[in-house]
């Protein structure tokens, strides 16, 4: 196994000065691969372990550099109006010339791989702001347990340089991996998306059955932990599902921190970037 700076994992964001992802001033990174398929998901790039390429229309010029650089030939110009970028997404091969010679970057990886050592180079630049704040690091995705070695391993790094932690977490793992991380993880911010397990399984593709079970036993573990509720209108945020979760959550401790995360709906241009249709836009009343 490599040594813990050399582990090597696949991210596609770091955000610096981020306070939405816990407490104090963090920096919060983003990991690819997740076991779920939230139909909502804000982050589609994240959800599959694999890198690829991904076209923002808006800040695409249509100039056409990309189309003659492509060495497969799967980038086309098309449309009366406004040229677009239509790419041949089956034949890609990601040498990334494209990527090399747009003017106005509108064509991206949607991830890349680093070492816990690069990472943490990153890091430790706002390692005062996270002291002064009460902030550290906050491992998102995606889902970090995912990549359970590398997140591990960077956790560890973090714990090392006196850097708190938290992991964003979707508890749907193996609780081998929880009793792995429960050493380096101050806190877990986890979602409990939908109570009902059916609607669960409808909306996000998984049983919640272990993400529940998971849930009880970091409690019972004295684990810090605060669950979020994202706001989907029509699916997550009706008062059944709302009491349900919150009936739930009470049962085991009251002191639980609750938090609503409101609706994205920024979510749509994501999914135009990868030239997928937006799962939620094809029901009804959610745009």
């Amino acid at each position: 196994m490599a040594k813990t700076n050399e582990m090597e994992g696949t991210i596609f964001k770091v955000r610096r000065f981020s306070i939405h992802d816990g407490p104090g001033i963090r920096t919060t990174v983003f990991l690819k691969g997740c076991p779920l398929n939230c139909i909502w998901c804000h982050s589609p790039e994240g959800i599959s372990s694999s890198v690829t390429i991904w076209h923002n229309d808006a800040g695409c010029i249509s100039c056409g550099t990309c189309v003659e650089a492509c060495p497969e030939n799967v980038l086309s110009l098309s449309g009366r109006l406004k040229e677009k970028i239509l790419i041949n997404r089956t034949s890609c091969k990601l040498t990334g010339k494209c990527i090399e010679v747009c003017p106005s970057e509108a064509l991206q990886y949607t991830g890349k791989k680093v070492t816990v050592a690069e990472l943490m180079s990153e890091i430790l630049r706002d390692i005062i702001y996270y002291n002064e704040s009460g902030g550290g690091v906050t491992l998102s995705g995606g889902e970090p347990l995912f990549q359970p070695d590398f997140s591990y391993s960077l956790l560890e790094a973090c714990i090392n340089m006196g850097i708190n932690t938290a992991v964003e977490t979707s508890l749907f793992c193996d609780r081998e991996i929880l009793d792995r991380f429960a050493g380096v993880t101050g806190v877990f911010m986890t979602d409990i998306k939908i109570y009902d397990n059916e609607e669960h399984m409808k909306y996000t593709g998984v049983s919640n059955e272990i993400i529940l079970e998971n849930f009880r036993y970091l409690l019972s573990m004295g684990k810090k932990v605060i669950v979020r509720i994202p706001l989907i209108p029509g699916i997550t945020d009706t008062p059944e599902n709302l009491n349900s979760i919150f009936s739930f959550v009470n049962s085991l401790k009251k002191s639980t921190a609750i938090e609503m995360i409101q609706y994205n709906t920024l979510a749509p241009n994501n999914y135009r970037r990868l030239g997928l249709q937006y799962p939620v836009e094809q029901l009804s009343g959610i745009k």
